[in-house]
C-alpha cells in the first residue's frame, strides 16, 4: 500500500464511523403503524374514527395534516383524557409516528382502543393527500378615534 492510499483509508475512517453513529433509532413504542391503505380504510368510516395529531400546531400548519382531528400535545395527554371519546378507534398521527406511537401506547394502557399510530409525512411520501390550511393573516388594528 502506498503513503497516499492509507491517507486516504485514514480520512474515511471517520466518515464511516459518523454514518454508522447517525443510523435511525429502532421504534421505541409497541403501536402497529399504519400503512397508507389501513388508514385510508378507517377514514371511510368517519363516525367511528378519531385521529389525534400530536404535533404543534405550528407543525401541522407547515406541513399539512387531516381535515378532522383533535390536537393534543403528548405532553398534555393524561390531563386530558377525560376529552377523548372512548366509543371511537384512535389513530394517533406525528411527523414520522414516533410521537404518535408513544402516545398510542399510553392510550392503549388506559384502555383506550387504538388501531395504531401514523406519519403525516410518511403518509404523503406514500401517496397520500394532506390538508394544507394557510393560516390567517393578523386582523388589522383597528383606527382609534
Amino acid at each position: 500500500m502506498n503513503k497516499w492510499t492509507t491517507l486516504a483509508i485514514g480520512a474515511l475512517l471517520p466518515l464511516a464511523t459518523l454514518a454508522q453513529t447517525a443510523a435511525p433509532e429502532e421504534s421505541t413504542f409497541e403501536a402497529r403503524v399504519l400503512t397508507n391503505a389501513e388508514f385510508d380504510a378507517l377514514q371511510g368510516k368517519p363516525k367511528e374514527l378519531l385521529i389525534i395529531d400530536v404535533r404543534r400546531p405550528d407543525e401541522i400548519t407547515s406541513i399539512g395534516g387531516f381535515a378532522v382531528y383533535l390536537n393534543i400535545q403528548p405532553a398534555d395527554l393524561e390531563a386530558h383524557l377525560d376529552l377523548i371519546p372512548r366509543e371511537r378507534t384512535i389513530v394517533t398521527v406525528s411527523n414520522h409516528a414516533n410521537r404518535a406511537g408513544r402516545v398510542a401506547d399510553a392510550l392503549v394502557r388506559h384502555g383506550f382502543k387504538v388501531a395504531g399510530a401514523l406519519g403525516a409525512q410518511n403518509y404523503e411520501a406514500a401517496g397520500g393527500t394532506l390538508t394544507r390550511i394557510a393560516p390567517r393573516a393578523p386582523a388589522a388594528a383597528t383606527a382609534q378615534r
